[in-house]
This record gives C-alpha cells, sequence and structure tokens, in this order.
C-alpha cells in the first residue's frame, strides 16, 4: 500500500491490521514502514520476562525507599539555597 493509499484509506488500514494483516507501507517503491497487529502484555508476560532474575536485595530496597522519600518529599522552594 502507497504512503498517499494509507493517509487516505487509514480507518481501512486499521480494519485489516485488526484481522491480524501485516501491511506495508511503501514510498517511491520502496517499503518505509510494516504495520501489524499490536503484542497484548499480560501479566505472565512479565513474570516470564523476570524468571531466573534474583529478588532485590536489601541495598536496592533502601535506595529505593530513600529515592521515593526524595521525590515525595514536600519542598516549598527546591532553588531557595541557591
Amino acid at each position: 500500500m502507497t504512503a498517499t493509499e494509507a493517509s487516505r484509506h487509514f480507518s481501512d488500514l486499521l480494519d485489516a491490521v485488526e484481522r491480524g494483516e501485516s501491511v506495508t507501507i511503501v514510498r517511491g517503491n520502496h517499503p518505509v514502514a510494516e504495520i501489524g497487529p499490536a503484542h497484548r502484555r499480560t501479566g505472565a508476560d512479565l513474570r516470564a520476562a523476570l524468571e531466573g532474575i534474583a529478588p532485590p536485595d536489601e541495598a536496592f530496597e533502601r535506595s529505593i525507599s530513600a529515592a521515593l522519600t526524595m521525590v515525595t518529599s514536600e519542598v516549598a522552594d527546591p532553588w531557595a539555597g541557591a
């Protein structure tokens, strides 16, 4: 499909992608983009990605806690002492 056709018939393009098709967009007879169905992400995907990775240690937990404290602390004017 040409870029012009894609822009003029974008709704039809999305319908095709929703049906599971992948569409190649060409400009000047060379491909410039491929549009395909989005991959659904789930908690199972995250669990699989993290499988085998050691849980955070205490030092990491302390670092995260300290960072959260800095981000959530209320400072009226952070530039007051500058």
